[in-house]
């Protein structure tokens, strides 16, 4: 199926479910939602997707968005709400602020995006409407480039890195030895997994670049045996955002010890074989309609379709301002342990995040006895007191 022919069906499949012809839903307001995804999305390339890289997405995110609006007709109905969505392609920033100018004055009330950040700001910027960010999880965009109206439901970058400095101190494994790639975003992304390790008092004996080539003179960059000798450690923390490298490295080092980060131990937002709070049947709802296991990625957009359903049913009349209102203060269950609500002071969806090695959930964090003044969960990401965000909510 295109993505053209997907976008269609989502909107003809939504219409259909929850704006059938009964009385209380032909009288409520139609909450109209936009999604803008990537043109020609990189990410969903069949060599990368066959991959199947931890922490990448598995498939476009209106697989997620078209489960959760499928799971929530029922509750619409006995609102008496409903809910249309509308899938658009942007392939520039400039695309994508034109889609969601188009959608705000089509009378959507809120705009999805499952972009990159620079995009992800242009829509941000482009519209008074609420923006629910599925797929990016820059820490800029919850920091200094953060919106009033923007809100994440993804994980923050820092939220994935304190999850496992937190895990790490759990298990006493103290001593880390970092491997960074040459990439704009490793360097960026092993600063935040700096920052954590500080946070956490962790300590890093050895960081060390690698880098991929065809070059033979640059073969001992990459060489697993040469980057992990020469110091002790506990573990090993690779930062790998494309993934190939990090892939080959657990059970290659010099020393018999854990790898974490982008291989080994991993922390998401969701694994298919996550085993509570009624997790096992969202991802067989999941894998029955995408044919597919279900990613963090996939959970992010189903949030976002969860998040849709919860402010229609709680505001089945609108308008539009009243459904923005219930978005920033509506709880939403989203089978990870409690209802989840987004911190006022960022936008960024709170959340308990799952350890995995791809097999499995190892554990949870935050890790129990963590300690907060108010929100534990507020122990994963920027915290209130650290001020990044400098919008006014």
């Amino acid at each position: 199926m295109t993505r053209g022919a997907a976008g269609r069906w989502v909107r003809w499949t939504v219409m259909s479910m929850c704006c059938a012809a009964t009385a209380s839903t032909a009288a409520a307001a139609t909450l109209k939602a936009t999604l803008i995804v990537p043109a020609d999305d990189a990410r969903l390339e069949r060599t990368r997707l066959e991959r199947a890289y931890l922490g990448h997405a598995g498939g476009p995110a209106t697989d997620g968005l078209q489960v959760a609006l499928d799971e929530g007709r029922f509750e619409l109905e006995a609102a008496g709400a409903a809910v249309a969505l509308s899938v658009v392609t942007a392939a520039t920033p400039d695309a994508a602020r034109a889609a969601a100018q188009a959608a705000e004055k089509a009378g959507a009330a809120v705009v999805l995006t499952d972009l990159d950040s620079d995009a992800t700001l242009a829509v941000a910027d482009a519209v008074k409407l609420p923006v629910l960010n599925l797929g990016d999880s820059a820490d800029r965009l919850r920091q200094q480039d953060c919106r009033a109206r923007l809100f994440h439901l993804i994980p923050s970058e820092r939220m994935r890195t304190d999850a496992l400095a937190q895990t790490l101190v759990s298990r006493k494994w103290t001593k880390l030895l970092l491997l960074v790639g040459s990439s704009p975003q490793d360097q960026g992304r092993a600063a935040t997994a700096q920052a954590s390790i500080k946070r956490y008092g962790l300590q890093v004996v050895a960081s060390k670049p690698y880098r991929l080539s065809a070059d033979p003179r640059e073969r001992d960059l990459a060489n697993p045996l040469l980057l992990t000798a020469g110091t002790a450690y506990d573990a090993v923390w690779v930062v790998d955002s494309d993934g190939e490298f990090a892939r080959s490295l657990p059970y290659r080092t010099v020393l018999p010890r854990p790898v974490v980060g982008d291989a080994g131990l991993v922390a998401l937002a969701w694994h298919a074989q996550f085993e509570r709070y009624g997790a096992p049947q969202v991802s067989r709802r999941f894998a029955k309609a995408a044919k597919r296991p279900m990613t963090d990625h996939d959970w992010a957009a189903w949030m976002g379709g969860k998040a849709l359903i919860a402010i229609a049913a709680a505001e089945p009349k609108g308008p539009n301002a009243a459904w923005a209102k219930a978005l920033a203060s509506t709880p939403v269950d989203g089978s990870k342990g409690g209802s989840l609500s987004f911190r006022p002071w960022d936008g960024q969806l709170r959340q308990s995040m799952l350890l995995t090695d791809g097999q499995g959930v190892i554990a949870q964090a935050p890790i129990e006895g963590l300690l907060h003044p108010t929100e534990v969960l507020d122990t994963l990401g920027a915290d209130a007191p650290e001020k990044l965000c400098k919008a006014t909510r």
